[in-house]
């Protein structure tokens, strides 16, 4: 529902005037949120939907969509813009009223081209004459802005890997202001250059915390106003809230799945839409269970005013039958 919620708020209901108004984009964004929740594919997708008729009955779907229908519809929803879009609403749902985040952070992280551990494509490149090439020089990559608070992602960017960090950071540093207000931007050393410190904080009036380790190890002074700032001044007690947002890459990849299913670069970039979307999504979901329970504390709902005979009884009395 949570998911049906954000894109009523972003999308309209039919991409287009003469479509043929079976499922509505809500709808199918919704099963495409699902996929990812339990790491299937379309087909799976398709399956648990016709054997959990509340499932269907949440959305308020008549009929269950063929596979080929959500592959489609994955193409239109997830790309670039609508994708924005969807976020932008997702964090709209999130911040409320409040426009400011005072902490975030920024790390991308790489995810896997193919469903073989790592463990097996090591072993294989070890061998004399491998049948098989088992070495990977290209694997998707993305990059986030997040809260650390909540762990909530406030922009992200999908590429292809290896490539340096550095340039990745004024483009997620503008994308995140569209939606909130920043006060402080917390990044590792990958980061770390000159001219990212000028951008954030004459252009954007942010406070930057990045370790100026970039370059070979040296004592010397490091060049720039603000890099020989980090190196005099540099806050350790902020800089360790960087561990959020790599907590929030574990979370990724622990709930949805480490590496990507799509074999073109584009199909691939959907699939790292879709996961920043669920991640999010998933803790709209969790925070509106929370709110969902009761006001009072728990042990004011206890009932301890009447002593009980039985065990049965009494917990009857304090928990409900």
């Amino acid at each position: 529902m949570t998911a049906l919620h954000v894109a009523e708020r972003s999308l309209p209901a039919y991409c287009h005037k003469f479509s043929p108004k079976k499922f509505t984009q809500h709808q199918l964004f919704a099963c495409l949120v699902l996929k990812n929740f339990l790491k299937t594919d379309y087909r799976g997708v398709v399956e648990h939907l016709e054997d959990c008729p509340s499932l269907t009955a949440a959305i308020d779907l008549k009929k269950v969509p063929h596979f080929t229908t959500l592959q489609k519809a994955a193409h239109r929803l997830l790309a670039s813009k609508a994708a924005q879009r969807l976020l932008d609403a997702t964090v709209n749902q999130q911040m409320g009223r409040r426009s400011v985040v005072p902490d975030t952070a920024i790390d991308s992280t790489g995810l896997g081209a193919t469903c073989a551990s790592a463990y097996f494509v090591k072993r294989r490149s070890r061998k004399e004459n491998p049948w098989k090439t088992m070495a990977y020089h290209r694997y998707p990559k993305l990059g986030v802005v997040s809260d650390v608070t909540n762990h909530f992602i406030l922009a992200f960017q999908s590429g292809r890997g290896p490539c340096p960090d550095v340039g990745e950071f004024k483009g997620l540093i503008a994308q995140a202001l569209t939606r909130v207000r920043l006060k402080c931007i917390i990044a590792d050393a990958g980061y770390d250059s000159e001219s990212n410190h000028q951008f954030a904080r004459q252009e954007m009036s942010l406070r930057t915390i990045i370790p100026a380790k970039h370059g070979r190890p040296t004592n010397k002074p490091a060049k720039g106003r603000y890099r020989r700032l980090m190196q005099t001044r540099f806050d350790d007690v902020n800089d360790r809230k960087q561990a959020q947002v790599e907590t929030v890459m574990s979370m990724i990849k622990r709930r949805q799945g480490s590496y990507c299913k799509g074999r073109t670069y584009w199909s691939r970039c959907r699939e790292l839409h879709l996961m920043v979307l669920t991640h999010n999504i998933m803790i709209l979901w969790h925070v509106n269970l929370i709110y969902r329970a009761g006001q009072e504390p728990f042990l004011m709902r206890l009932n301890w005013s009447q002593p009980c005979d039985s065990k049965e009884e009494h917990l009857n009395c304090q928990f409900g039958p």
